[in-house]
């Protein structure tokens, strides 16, 4: 009986094909050769991390607003926030490729990238252990430098182990439930669900999403968020809207019922280190354990 094939093995695979995705078009198939990928653009914290802890920043020639460490990124130009992104302004650059995670644009912006016939490599955004894992696969793929990120796939992987192991062995009884708020306006809490980057890391910490089941982002009514009875409300602790005070949520006519604003248990962490699930999410995990929990 054939055993199916290990994740490793089908991350391996996935990687591979974006790389071939990057294979320019030819008359002759024989002649293709791989993409220059000497000056890239890189979109998504997660994938410029990930370059630099392969060591081949030198490639990079410019990088997005949220691709905020580690520092030295800092020093590239910014080409905006990866989701507005301006073709201009990315095409001023004078790439030869681009590695952008998956929900970069808008559509039309990667569009008019394409047709300037700069290739564009497309890194796909999982919000799990192995969804890491595969953006570290990818880029070493499309890099063509897959030793160095096996390296690192392995060295990333064992940490990841060690941090959900010690988080599951939390007896389920004593997880505490957190409720994470994008953003809190004219009263109205913007709150995450499943298949969120904070839904992801809610639970690979062995926590529970207090928001329950709805998918996505969603403004949950007074009498949704009383029922969640979180013991701790998680925000970012950049940006307008999610600096919202610890005065400002105990006094929410909701909110201010639940035993997170008794408590006043007010959990902020900056948003690229806790949400981009890149090479520091292990840290990230055992950082947001040791402030629910005061370890």
């Amino acid at each position: 009986m054939r055993s199916s094939p290990s994740i490793s093995s089908r991350l391996g695979t996935l990687a591979l094909t974006a790389a071939l995705a990057l294979l320019p078009l030819v008359s002759h198939a024989e002649e293709a050769k791989p993409v220059d990928t000497s000056r890239i653009v890189s979109i998504g914290g997660a994938v410029t991390e990930i370059v630099y802890a392969l060591g081949e920043e030198k490639r990079l020639i410019a990088r997005d607003s949220t691709s905020l460490y580690p520092p030295e990124a800092l020093k590239l130009p910014d080409v905006g926030y990866m989701r507005q992104l301006s073709p201009e302004g990315v095409l001023a650059t004078n790439p030869t490729a681009i590695l952008a995670i998956e929900g970069s644009g808008p559509p039309d912006a990667l569009a008019v990238l394409k047709s300037a016939s700069v290739p564009v490599a497309m890194v796909p955004d999982k919000f799990s252990r192995d969804g890491i894992l595969e953006k570290i696969d990818t880029i070493g793929a499309v890099l063509h430098v897959e030793e160095k990120a096996k390296t690192l796939h392995d060295s990333v992987a064992a940490d990841l182990d060690k941090a959900i192991a010690a988080a599951e062995a939390r007896p389920q009884a004593e997880r505490k439930r957190v409720l994470f708020i994008l953003s809190l306006q004219n009263g109205k809490v913007m709150a995450s669900g499943t298949g969120t980057a904070a839904d992801g890391i809610i639970r690979l910490s062995g926590l529970v999403n207090a928001a329950g089941d709805f998918p996505g982002y969603k403004a949950m009514t007074d009498e949704a968020i009383v029922e969640a009875k979180p013991d701790v409300i998680l925000m970012m602790e950049r940006g307008g809207n999610h600096d919202a005070t610890v005065q400002e949520i105990v006094a929410h006519p909701a909110l201010g019922l639940t035993p997170a604003a008794v408590h006043k248990a007010v959990i902020r962490m900056d948003g690229l280190h806790l949400l981009s699930f890149g090479p520091r999410t292990a840290i990230a995990i055992r950082d947001l354990i040791a402030r629910v929990y005061g370890g």
